[in-house]
C-alpha cells in the first residue's frame, strides 16, 4: 500500500507536476516574507497559537456547551451530528421542512469531508459550488488536491476548456475573462437560491461568532440572497473569546497566502432581527464530530490544532511531486497523512502507508502556524501500523539500518561499499523489499564515505598547528 503514492506521482504529467510545484512553492515564499516582514518574531506567534489551540481541545467539553448557548442566544439553531450521515441528513431536513431546492455554497473542507453535494443532488437539490475552484472542481468532477487553493493541479488553459465544454463561455486563456465567465454564470444562481450553506474558519465561544475568510466574496453572495443559511462547523473550531481570534487571523492569511488579511474577513452573528435588519431570515449551524473526538482520544490529538492554512502542503517536497489526488482523501499532504488514517478509524489499514509519504524533514512543522508537531505524529502512526502488523509494502525493514548503525565497524564498512552504488544500475538491485522501493525512486549519487577521513585529517592538522 505504500507504493500508492508512489505509483501516482510516477504516473503524473509533467502539467500537473509543473503546476504544483511552481504554485507551492510561490507561497511558501509568500509565508516567509509576510511573517517575518510584520512580525519581530513569528516562531513566538506559532507556540502561542498552538498553545491556545491546545488548550481548546483539551477542553471541548467546556467550550462546546458555551458556543452553543451563545449561538442560541443570537437567534441561531444549533443541531450535533456525530457522523457524515447525520450531518448530510441534517442539511437535507432542513431544506425540505422550509421548502428549499437550490443550495450555493461556500468553500468548506467539512462539506467535501462529508460528501455533502453528492448527498443532496441524490435527494433530488441542486448544489453548486461558488468558489471558483470548488466550482471549476465540480464541473469537471473532480476533487480538491490542496486545503487552500482547491485547483492547483490545473492551468489556465485547462480550465478555458472546461468552461467552452459547459457552455460558460467561449474559449479563452485570459485570467480576467474565466473570472468574468464564472461571475455571469454564478450571479444568477445566487438570486434563484433558497439557501446559503459557509463553514466557519473560527467560532467564538464567548460571542457565538463564526468568522469566515475568503478572497473572492462568494460567501457575501452566499449571504446576501438566500432566506436560510447554514454553516457547517467542524467541533475542533471553537476559539474561547474574540480577543483570541486576533492572534489566529494574523497568521491563518499570511500561513497559506502571504496575505496581512483575506480580501474578506466576515464575522457573522446571525439571522437579521428587529435590531439587526440584514441577513437571512433563519440561520441553523451543524456542529459535526465525524470521528473528531476518536481523533482526540488518540495519541495524536495535536492535530485538532489545524486551521487549514495549507501551508505544511506548500513546503512538503512529497506533496510537490506528487500532488493533493495521490492522498487519496479530502486533507492531503503532511497533515492529511495524520488526519485520514485517524478519521478512516475502521478503514486505518487502508490510509496506514499516508503516514510514510514524508521524508521526516520536519518542514512541515516548521511552518505550521499553530506548532503541529507533524512528524512526531507521523511517527506515531507509523508505529501503530507496525504495532497492529500491517503491512505497508514498499518500503524496506528498518532492522537492517538499526543493526548498521549501532555497529561502528559495520557501518564504516557499509560507507565504504556504498561508493559502488554510483555504478550499480537499479535493474540490478535484488527482488524483495528494496527491489519495489528503487522501482519508483531515482537513487541520488553517492556522496557518504569520506567523513570520517575528513575529520580525522581535520584533527590532525589542529594538533600541527597546536604544537609549539
Amino acid at each position: 500500500m505504500a507504493q500508492k503514492i508512489d505509483v501516482f506521482a510516477k504516473k503524473l504529467t509533467d502539467e500537473v507536476r509543473h503546476s504544483v510545484h511552481n504554485a507551492s512553492s510561490l507561497k511558501t515564499m509568500s509565508r516567509v516574507d509576510a511573517l517575518w516582514r510584520d512580525f519581530e518574531d513569528p516562531d513566538a506567534m506559532r507556540i502561542l497559537a498552538g498553545e491556545l489551540k491546545q488548550h481548546v481541545i483539551e477542553n471541548l467539553d467546556t467550550y462546546l456547551p458555551q458556543a452553543e448557548a451563545a449561538l442560541q442566544k443570537n437567534g441561531v439553531k444549533v443541531y450535533w451530528a456525530t457522523d457524515a450521515q447525520e450531518a448530510c441528513q441534517t442539511v437535507l431536513d432542513i431544506m425540505v421542512k422550509n421548502n428549499c431546492k437550490r443550495m450555493v455554497k461556500s468553500k468548506t473542507m467539512v462539506s467535501e469531508e462529508i460528501e455533502l453535494v453528492h448527498f443532496l443532488e441524490k435527494h433530488g437539490m441542486e448544489s453548486l459550488e461558488t468558489d471558483l475552484g470548488e466550482f471549476i472542481v465540480q464541473i469537471d468532477h473532480d476533487h480538491p488536491s490542496h486545503i487552500v487553493t482547491p485547483i492547483i493541479h490545473k492551468n489556465r488553459r485547462q480550465v478555458a476548456e472546461s468552461f467552452q465544454r459547459e457552455g460558460i463561455g467561449e474559449y479563452n486563456e485570459t485570467p480576467e475573462v474565466i473570472v468574468a465567465q464564472a461571475r455571469k454564470f454564478l450571479r444568477d444562481k445566487y438570486f434563484k437560491a433558497d439557501v446559503g450553506l459557509t463553514g466557519a474558519n473560527f467560532l467564538s465561544a464567548e460571542s457565538g461568532r463564526i468568522v469566515l475568510n475568503t478572497n473572492e466574496g462568494n460567501s457575501r453572495f452566499c449571504l446576501a440572497a438566500p432566506r436560510i443559511h447554514i454553516a457547517l462547523v467542524g467541533i475542533e473550531k471553537i476559539v474561547p473569546t474574540d480577543k483570541d481570534l486576533s492572534i489566529l487571523l494574523n497568521l491563518l492569511a499570511r500561513s497559506a497566502t502571504g496575505q496581512k488579511l483575506t480580501v474578506y474577513t466576515e464575522f457573522i452573528k446571525g439571522a437579521k432581527l428587529a435590531t439587526r435588519p440584514e441577513g437571512p431570515e433563519e440561520m441553523h449551524l451543524v456542529f459535526i464530530d465525524n470521528g473528531r473526538t476518536k481523533v482526540l482520544a488518540s495519541e495524536c490529538r495535536e492535530i485538532l490544532r489545524c486551521i487549514r492554512c495549507g501551508a505544511c502542503l506548500n513546503v512538503c517536497p512529497v506533496y510537490r511531486q506528487a500532488s493533493g489526488h495521490a492522498y487519496r482523501s479530502v486533507y492531503p499532504g503532511p497533515v492529511g497523512a495524520v488526519l485520514s488514517p485517524l478519521l478512516a478509524q475502521d478503514d486505518f489499514p487502508e490510509m496506514a502507508d499516508l503516514p510514510k509519504a514524508s521524508s521526516l524533514c520536519g518542514a512541515c512543522h516548521e511552518v505550521c502556524p499553530v506548532n503541529i508537531p507533524i512528524p512526531d505524529l507521523l511517527l506515531r502512526l507509523r508505529d501503530r501500523a507496525k504495532r497492529e502488523k500491517i503491512k505497508t509494502d514498499g518500503s524496506p525493514p528498518m532492522e537492517p539500518f538499526a543493526m548498521l548503525a549501532s555497529h561502528p565497524l559495520v557501518w564504516k564498512t557499509a560507507m565504504q561499499a556504498g561508493k559502488a552504488l554510483d555504478f550499480l544500475p537499479v535493474s540490478s538491485v535484488p527482488g524483495g523489499p528494496v527491489k519495489a522501493w528503487t522501482t519508483v525512486r531515482d537513487l541520488p549519487q553517492w556522496k557518504g564515505g569520506s567523513f570520517r577521513s575528513w575529520i580525522k585529517k581535520r584533527q590532525k592538522n589542529r594538533r600541527s598547528e597546536e604544537k609549539p
